[in-house]
């Protein structure tokens, strides 16, 4: 699976984007897709995740009730709404394909494929 992200760009604190990242190859609804983000001089963290057939969604606790991630099974892509954005919520954000077992969605590791990385900038 190939991803390809985007929708990154400046934003000031309290305003929204949304990400995008489409995959290419074969996927099937029980998969996961995943977004991480990097700080510059931090690990790669969990954001959000959520199974292609849209039963299950999962947050990092630094994001709920601001972020929401949806996806469009027809297109093969996943958004990530971010609203209320905060200076903290600055950094490389990557989406992610292929959860392996043990299916710890939290575990950068675990993840097989990966986007390019879109940048995310708020502004305080």
């Amino acid at each position: 699976v190939q991803l390809q992200a985007s929708g990154g760009g400046l934003v000031q604190a309290g305003g929204s984007l949304r990400l995008s990242c489409t995959a290419s190859g074969r996927t099937f609804s029980r998969d996961f897709m995943g977004w991480f983000r990097q700080a510059p001089g931090k690990e790669r963290e969990f954001v959000a995740a959520i199974r292609w057939s849209g039963d299950n969604t999962h947050y990092a606790d630094s994001v709920k009730g601001r972020f929401t991630i949806s996806g469009d099974n027809a297109k093969n892509t996943v958004h990530l709404q971010m609203n209320s954005l905060k200076a903290e919520d600055t950094a490389v954000y990557y989406c992610a394909a292929v959860l392996r077992a043990p299916y710890n969605i939290v575990a950068v590791n675990l993840w097989r494929s990966w986007g390019q990385g879109t940048q995310v900038t708020v502004s305080a």
